[in-house]
């Protein structure tokens, strides 16, 4: 009568599912996925998906990255958009061009890029007015 079909669902959908590049493996060329990425060995291309992708310690691209999120204790050379946040690790190594929505970085890491925050420019309000009359009434002579 009751299933967990909650536990079917995510074994069967893509989504769910987390792509890994391993330690020791390299990878050359383009890769395309709507899933997660785990990445312990090297990438020497592209790398776009529409999920999370984790460089671990041992991981390293050397091309783009194009994410909704990032977590990056390895390296990165190479142009990196990610539409949401970054997080760089304190052994994070990252140079290159990086488009952002936000940014999170721990000491320690080494973050050499022109960057670029989407939404971060806000139009200010017009110039605030001052309030020139403190209160004080002068007293004028006719």
């Amino acid at each position: 009568m009751f299933t967990d079909s909650k536990n079917f669902k995510s074994q069967q959908g893509g989504l769910s599912q987390q792509n890994t590049i391993a330690k020791g493996t390299i990878f050359e060329g383009d890769l395309k996925s709507e899933g997660d990425f785990r990445i312990e060995g090297i990438i020497k291309g592209a790398l776009l998906t529409k999920g999370k992708v984790v460089i671990g310690g041992t991981g390293f691209i050397d091309g783009s990255l194009s994410c909704n999120n990032a977590d990056i204790e390895g390296q990165v050379k190479g142009k990196i958009i990610v539409n949401d946040t970054l997080s760089l690790r304190s052994s994070a190594n990252v140079n290159g061009d990086v488009q952002i929505g936000k940014l999170a970085v721990e000491p320690g890491a080494i973050f050499n890029a022109q960057c670029q925050m989407k939404n971060a420019v806000k139009e200010l309000k017009s110039e605030p007015k001052v309030k020139t009359d403190l209160g004080v009434k002068s007293e004028q002579s006719a």
